[in-house]
């Protein structure tokens, strides 16, 4: 900004912001501004009682031409047209009046082409000259118009009389001259309605009239005179003025000690202003040089530097012009040398209001929409970018391939000449009392006999002989396929079979059998060998092996470009799909309160109207008689601050209220409470977390937090049970929404980092929530909050209580799970802020369409087909019986927590039902793990067709048995969240759970939760069950087999349906982002 080159301005523009907001009347050139606009009042009120004494011209006008004449001065007084002021300022000082009035000529053209245009009639009706008192002048007769009557006379008469009437006229002239200016005042109106009169009557008669046309003439260049003396007049009359009421500005200011004034004293948008500065009152009255720096609207628009001149006026005073933008509501400037030497106001900056124009608030949103036009073009222009150089990456990369290609081509005609080279020395001609060919001379594309003594080898007793053939060692397969025929050859067994020679055949390979191919039994292979015979009369070898390089390496350019391209619609399907998902999970997202409150449009937008919809009922406002909105954006940062209370109004659904907010360009958040007053009273606030809608499309982006996950699991390279895959999950789905985000394992050096949010996992981290705030807030590190999340209570409970009490936010992974456990000692304390939020899967790892451990991929789609070929696959790998039966799938740790009795229970009882199983885990207590091995024996032994349990850790199986299995069970006594039944329905298995933390928050039983699911913004999507016995788990698993078994189009539409429920991190990361903003303002 050019004023960042003021060497002290710069230092006190707070100030003078501050100061401008405390009074907006006031200003840091009152000094000159006051006395500006007092001088030019006096003078508007002495010049009207001046009367223009000085204008001679028009003393003896009436009283209406002067009146004309001082509301000529008064608008030179006031004038906003610069470029008017700055004519006459130039004419006046220069004396060029004469070339203003030649300026104001060219004003009157049309007059002229009227003019030009009756002369031009004239002619073409016989006349050649016009003269102003009407006389028309033919080649050798004048006419003279008199009284209506047209005189007729020879020119050489016409001259003698003008000749004698010139010295009267002259006299006559002399005598009027004191007259003739009144009358013509007097009769401009009357000659200008009789000129429309005789233009009428011309043009409605196409030829005129001789008495209309001369008469016309004769007044219109009369009437254009008039004028164009009248303006000029007015010209010289307003550059007098002006150079008069600058002279008095700064004689005035002199007077006052002012170094600076500017005219006109009303400064507005669009308009060219000149800036006065008293040289001798400043810093820059030794300096040969004087210019001007400044900018619009607190030096944010338009900067500009323009040298100033020694004016006309008295006294030191330099000037300049300097032209008004249409957006400035302020003018800011300074003075300097051009050098080092400023003048600034006493580092207060100069500054001169504009008026009429943009306010402020109106000139940041004009700035905001210039800066997002900007955004847009810097967007394409980005796009453009990117999109050249993936060409050109595309571009080097098919270079690259193409020489891959050449090689890999190069090399495989090696081999291949290698191999042929070694079977063309064992090739033949023919074979005594084997076979032979006729003719014994051949090429490529002729048609041969081949003949075989069939008692020569073992199809001596065949009942039919076949040839199977190819050519150049078997290089296209199978592409001689002819049954032979009995020879009427009598010194043998001999048969034959015409056959044509494959084009570029060097040798040709066949075998004899007794069938064609798949159905014969004995084949004569030549003791394994296969036969072989030379082609006599084959293309050149070096040829061939030329053109057999260029088949093989376009070959491996299709086969490439058709891998690429079915990747590249693979990876494009996976990134829309992905997109659609995470649109529909924030629609969820937002939608999840629509019971208290929601916005139409639900997604809001910048620089639109948004309407706010709130029901008190469900909140602590229940029956206030009024409701105030109080609303402001960007986490209640915006620069507008917060808007003013609004009171909500019934909407037209009876059980909400409504407000209309109108939403900023800049904003990237819309955050409101509620209250019961305009003044406060008792407020909604969500308890504590506040309300928040994103908006989106704003020009400004929501600035990044930086936060710390610290843990002693990260999956994959630290893992043990689900806390590895929540912590690597979850810090990538905050990533993806712009955020900064580290994963710390032992030793805990983040305390050095200076974060926004340390986020520590269960009881192994948690002293790190004491140390931090007992010891390293001694040493400046005092922005971070912590949040603390529970992943499991059954596991250090006296640490995960310290750690609650030193935490700003804790959390456990899902809202069931942080209810049962509330009573617990360690909690109780701390619900005010304990939130319970789900867990999520990674939507990469666990993908059935890019799952490489699973034959086909699919997506719900094609859910049926994906999901039968996975069971097929699964069945063969574990060595199952291949049938069309319900499988139920277990996946987990064996342990008392996960209801290994009811686990072992559903077994049984699955396969009471002819249903298959398949089990993959191991339990760390080696008793488990024993009874589990002695009932797989059990199991291989009686159900080895339809039961398979694998005691250890695989996970490609895992992926296969997810993919394959049509029910996932899960009978945990208690689950905080569970991955397992949430990995199950992205792959389309319909999970079967008991009613449970995580497990009740995610299985909406299909027979009884509907409107449960509907409250979540979800349809049903599986089978739960209350109790921990054999009975509630028979109750679910009844159901759900009997569905397989009985409903299968509707079970098919069930794994579709769970398929595109989104469980993945999209939700969750975005409770956990608004988590973590409510730490921040702790």
């Amino acid at each position: 900004m050019p004023r960042m080159q003021v060497p002290t301005g710069t230092q006190r523009r707070n100030q003078k912001n501050d100061e401008e907001n405390e009074s907006p009347d006031a200003s840091p050139s009152k000094e000159f501004e006051g006395s500006n606009r007092k001088i030019g009042a006096e003078l508007k009120i002495t010049t009207n009682d001046e009367e223009f004494v000085n204008s001679t011209q028009v003393k003896e006008a009436d009283e209406e031409s002067k009146d004309e004449s001082n509301s000529g001065l008064k608008e030179v007084l006031s004038s906003t047209e610069p470029s008017l002021d700055a004519k006459i300022s130039q004419f006046s000082e220069n004396g060029e009046i004469d070339t203003v009035y030649e300026d104001v000529m060219e004003s009157t053209e049309s007059e002229r082409i009227t003019e030009k245009v009756v002369e031009e009639k004239a002619t073409a009706s016989g006349y050649s000259g016009v003269e102003e008192d009407g006389t028309v002048i033919e080649q050798n007769e004048i006419h003279i118009i008199k009284d209506n009557k047209v005189q007729t006379i020879e020119k050489e008469e016409y001259k003698e009389a003008t000749t004698i009437s010139d010295s009267g006229r002259k006299a006559t002239d002399k005598i009027d001259s004191g007259t003739k200016e009144m009358r013509t005042v007097k009769n401009n109106d009357e000659k200008r309605v009789e000129r429309i009169k005789i233009i009428n009557d011309i043009s409605e008669n196409h030829v005129p009239k001789p008495e209309s046309m001369g008469e016309g003439l004769i007044l219109l260049k009369e009437e254009k005179k008039d004028e164009d003396f009248s303006l000029k007049l007015k010209l010289k009359e307003d550059a007098n003025m002006r150079k008069e009421v600058l002279a008095r500005l700064a004689e005035e200011n002199f007077r006052k000690g002012n170094k600076l004034f500017y005219y006109p004293d009303v400064v507005k948008p669009d308009q060219d202003i000149e800036v006065f500065l008293n040289r001798s009152f400043s810093t820059l009255k030794n300096e040969p040089d004087v210019l001007i720096m400044g900018a619009f609207n607190d030096w944010k628009w338009k900067s500009f530097t323009i040298k100033l001149s020694k004016s006309h006026l008295n006294g030191d005073w330099w000037s300049c012009h300097v032209h008004v933008p249409k957006e400035a509501y302020k003018m800011d400037f300074v003075f300097f040398n051009g050098q080092d030497v400023y003048e600034n106001n006493e580092n207060k900056d100069f500054c001169i209001n504009v008026e009429g124009g943009m306010d402020v608030f109106d000139f940041e949103n004009f700035l905001l929409e210039d800066k997002r036009r900007e955004q847009k073009e810097l967007a394409r222009q980005k796009a453009e970018m990117e999109r050249r150089q993936e060409e050109q990456r595309r571009i080097e990369a098919e270079k690259a391939n193409q020489e891959a290609d050449r090689v890999q081509a190069k090399e495989e005609v090696a081999k291949r000449r290698r191999m042929l080279e070694e079977l063309v020395k064992k090739a033949k001609k023919s074979v005594d009392n084997v076979w032979y060919i006729e003719p014994r001379e051949f090429k490529g594309e002729d048609e041969v006999k081949l003949y075989y003594n069939r008692i020569s080898g073992p199809l001596a007793h065949a009942k039919d002989v076949w040839i199977h053939g190819g050519h150049n060692n078997w290089k296209d397969g199978l592409s001689i396929i002819s049954k032979l025929i009995r020879s009427e050859r009598k010194d043998g067994d001999w048969w034959f079979a015409s056959v044509v020679v494959p084009d570029g055949a060097l040798v040709l390979d066949w075998v004899f059998a007794d069938g064609p191919p798949q159905q014969a039994i004995i084949y004569d292979n030549n003791h394994l060998q296969d036969f072989h015979a030379i082609v006599p009369k084959s293309i050149p070898t070096e040829l061939y092996w030329v053109e057999e390089e260029q088949k093989i390496y376009r070959k491996l350019q299709v086969e490439r470009r058709l891998r690429e391209e079915a990747a590249r619609a693979k990876a494009e399907k996976t990134a829309r799909m992905k997109r659609e998902t995470k649109e529909r999970t924030l629609r969820t997202f937002l939608l999840s309160q629509k019971h208290i409150v929601y916005t139409d449009p639900l997604d809001v937008q910048a620089g639109k109207t948004v309407i706010v919809f709130y029901n008190p009922a469900n909140t602590v406002l229940n029956g206030k008689p009024e409701i105030w909105l109080r609303c402001s954006f960007n986490r209640w940062t915006h620069r507008m601050g917060l808007l003013p209370p609004q009171k909500m109004l019934p909407a037209e659904n009876g059980s909400h209220l409504k407000a209309t907010v109108k939403v900023p360009l800049d904003a990237y958040m819309m955050d409101f409470v509620f209250s019961e007053k305009e003044d406060g009273g008792i407020f909604d606030n969500k308890n504590g977390m506040d309300y928040h809608v994103p908006v989106f499309g704003g020009v400004v982006k929501e600035p990044p937090m930086h936060i710390v996950h610290i843990s002693v699991e990260m999956a994959p390279i630290a893992k043990v049970g689900g806390l590895g895959d929540v912590v690597t999950s979850l810090s990538r789905a905050v990533q993806d929404m712009n955020h900064h985000v580290d994963i710390i394992l032992p030793k805990y050096d983040c305390l050095k980092l200076n974060n926004d949010i340390i986020h520590c996992h269960d009881w192994s981290s948690a002293p790190v929530a004491w140390l931090y705030k007992e010891h390293y807030r001694h040493y400046g590190l005092n922005k971070a909050r912590v949040v603390f999340t529970i992943h499991n209570l059954e596991f250090g409970a006296s640490l995960i209580g310290k750690a609650m009490q030193y935490s700003d936010k804790a959390t456990t992974v899902s809202p069931t799970y942080s209810q049962e456990v509330s009573g617990n000692p360690v909690i109780a304390s701390h619900l005010y802020k304990f939130h319970g939020i789900l867990n999520g899967i990674d939507q990469d790892i666990w993908d059935p369409y890019n799952d490489k451990f699973i034959p086909l991929s699919y997506t719900s789609e094609n859910v049926v087909e994906g999901k039968r070929a996975a069971k097929e696959a699964l069945q063969q790998r574990l060595g199952l019986k291949k049938a069309d039966l319900p499988l139920v799938g277990i996946i987990t740790r064996l342990t008392h927590q996960k209801g290994i009795h009811l686990i072992k229970h559903s077994i049984w009882h699955t396969l009471e039902r002819s249903g298959q199983v398949v089990l993959l885990g191991s339990a760390p207590d080696p008793r488990i793990q024993n009874d589990f091995v002695n009932l797989a024996n059990q199991l291989h032994s009686s159900h080895n067709d339809r039961a398979r349990l694998c005691l250890t850790y695989d996970e490609p199986l895992s992926h296969l048995i997810y993919a394959g299995a049509d029910f996932i069970l899960v009978p945990s006594i208690f689950e905080p969240c569970g991955l397992t039944q949430l990995i199950a329905m992205r792959y389309g298995s319909i999970a079967v759970v008991r009613k449970t933390g995580g497990l009740y928050d995610t299985v909406f039983d299909v027979d009884h939760d509907k409107e449960r699911a509907q409250a979540c913004g979800l349809e049903p999507n599986g089978f739960n069950f209350d109790g921990a016995d054999a009975a509630g788990v028979d109750y679910a698993l009844n159901r759900a087999i009997t569905a397989w078994y009985e409903g299968r189009e509707w079970f098919n539409s069930l794994c579709k349906r769970v398929m595109e429920q989104d469980w993945s991190w999209n939700r969750p990361a975005l409770d956990y982002l608004e988590l973590y903003r409510a730490a921040r303002k702790c």
